[in-house]
């Protein structure tokens, strides 16, 4: 498979990833368990897209005096909109974490601690599905058609039911937890395992994070072809998904308090994954500039938005 990413690029990205996951770490020990202000949400949000946006800005730096402007241009602009539209999507994510934390009762101080357990997983199991896709796809063309009807289908579903809220009792590896393992009824803090006479047990904290990356995962079903449509080079999909979901946990802080406020935000998204479907099955017709679908994916969502605060939620 084609790709920018050199071992010296592969290198640069997974140390950064590395030590500002440490930053983080230490941070929110640090801080102990709190609940997370607006404020507080706001800055680490903006700290996070400043980091893709330096990664982004190196990146292209490098590609310009390595390859070629004309590289280093395409290139910056793919990671951009890969990122922009990770990070649309990243919200609907949001929504269902509010639900898995509302069933589950994780009071506020907890939720840090679990998000970020979480994301840690569904970053190492993101990063495998980008493998496993980019694989396909270079070997089998075609898949990128089955790529594009599956968004389309999806954003059709998304409109059609957009307020639809999860079944946790009824999801699979709820009820295998359930039937397989030892599981307490109270929480201990943040751990996710306690010993009780000599016996092992497992808190609702593990299946809170548990549920918080499998969730992850399958929203990454939808993602992950959306950017493949926009790149199919596997450095440029893993890199701008991975910042995109680093700063997830800052994101759902800062929009949490304001889900109810963008009630029609679910048709930006579901419009953003029929567009993107449709550019994948158009390919070898005609292969939309990446500067018209990044106008158009900023288009649809800052317009969800705008309805939302326009349109009074209907009774």
């Amino acid at each position: 498979m084609h790709t920018i990413g050199t071992p010296g690029l592969w290198s640069v990205f997974g140390l950064l990833v590395v030590v500002a996951l440490i930053i983080d770490f230490v941070v929110l020990r640090a801080g102990g368990a709190h609940k997370v202000s607006f404020k507080e949400a706001a800055l680490w949000s903006i700290a996070w897209i400043v980091l893709a946006m330096l990664f982004n800005l190196g990146l292209w730096y490098w590609l310009s005096g390595h390859v070629s402007q004309e590289v280093a241009d395409e290139t910056a602009l793919q990671f951009l909109t890969g990122y922009v539209v990770e990070k649309a999507l990243a919200i609907d994510n949001i929504f269902v974490f509010l639900l898995i934390f509302s069933r589950f009762g994780v009071s506020a101080e907890l939720q840090q601690r679990a998000l970020m357990v979480g994301i840690l997983g569904a970053i190492v199991l993101r990063a495998i599905l980008i493998f496993i896709g980019a694989a396909l796809i270079a070997r089998y063309h075609w898949i990128l058609y089955l790529f594009g009807a599956f968004l389309v289908y999806t954003g059709i579903k998304m409109v059609q039911a957009p307020n639809d809220e999860a079944d946790f009792e009824a999801n699979p590896m709820m009820r295998w937890m359930r039937g397989h393992l030892r599981m307490t009824t109270e929480y201990h803090g943040t751990a996710m395992t306690v010993v009780k006479d000599g016996v092992r047990w497992f808190t609702p904290m593990f299946a809170v994070i548990a549920l918080l990356a499998v969730t992850d995962v399958i929203f990454a079903v939808d993602s992950i072809p959306a950017i493949f449509a926009i790149t199919e080079d596997p450095f440029i999909v893993l890199t701008s998904n991975v910042f995109a979901v680093l700063g997830l946990r800052a994101l759902f802080f800062l929009i949490a308090g304001m889900a109810d406020r963008f009630h029609l935000l679910n048709y930006g998204l579901a419009a953003v994954l029929v567009f993107i479907g449709a550019k994948m099955l158009i390919v070898d017709i005609w292969k939309v500039p990446i500067g018209l679908s990044l106008g158009m994916v900023a288009l649809l969502i800052g317009s969800s938005l705008v309805a939302s605060r326009l349109l009074p939620r209907s009774q």
